[in-house]
């Protein structure tokens, strides 16, 4: 199943291809004008046509099971499987101010083949249930962790991206999220940091109040439930 649906996309790149040519009078072809560009780490790289020779082919066929199979991170992901308990998740509304805590519970499992990490988390925040469902998974052509979020206290959907530090043990990911208040998308960046293979400390930090300087607004110490 997964061969054919992998040759089907193979397939409509090379239609879009073909598509994109036009004959000149000499009877030569030549590619249609106009360039499509792309945003990566900051620089704009134009897209180049999808193959047409058979070695092309072969090539991008093979690039594209390669990018469906799981790798050693996919795997190191698949380590956190499980149920993880925090008694006391810290939530500072503002910071000037104690933090109010709750208990949370975090149900990991993985998901399509293991390509991805599936979390369900369940807390109370502002004294309201708080239920979200995060999916990570390892974009191997960016080589960075991915992530998307969505929760009941929101309608927008929080996308993060970053790197596992071995050193400290660290999962860094940071990105953006939706903020209502100043009705625009503002800076959200999370920290896993993993003391063992039983226990882990979640950071979550934001923009803060004055809207120049970085606050922590959520940070609890979770164990494996056995």
């Amino acid at each position: 199943m997964k061969q054919q649906l992998l040759t089907l996309i193979a397939a409509a790149f090379l239609i879009a291809a073909c598509n994109n040519e036009k004959k000149t009078e000499e009877g030569k072809k030549e590619p249609t004008t106009g360039e499509t560009k792309m945003e990566g780490d900051g620089a704009k790289a134009t897209i180049p046509p999808a193959p047409t020779d058979s070695a092309g082919q072969a090539e991008m066929m093979k690039a594209w099971q390669d990018f469906a199979t799981p790798g050693p991170e996919h795997a190191w992901m698949a380590k956190s499987a499980g149920t993880w308990v925090c008694d006391s998740v810290k939530q500072w509304m503002d910071p000037s101010q104690p933090p109010t805590t709750a208990k949370a519970t975090d149900v990991v499992t993985m998901a399509m083949n293991g390509l991805y990490q599936m979390t369900d988390f369940s807390t109370t925040m502002m004294g309201m249930p708080m239920q979200g469902h995060g999916i990570m998974g390892f974009d191997k052509v960016k080589k960075k962790f991915v992530l998307s979020w969505v929760d009941n206290m929101g309608s927008g959907i929080v996308r993060m991206e970053g790197a596992y530090d071995e050193a400290s043990k660290t999962l860094n990911m940071s990105g953006k999220q939706s903020d209502p208040g100043r009705k625009m998308e503002t800076d959200i960046r999370q920290e896993l940091k993993f003391h063992d293979d039983g226990s882990y400390t979640m950071s979550m930090y934001g923009t803060g109040h004055d809207g120049k300087s970085e606050q922590k607004f959520m940070e609890g110490t979770f164990k494996r439930k056995k």
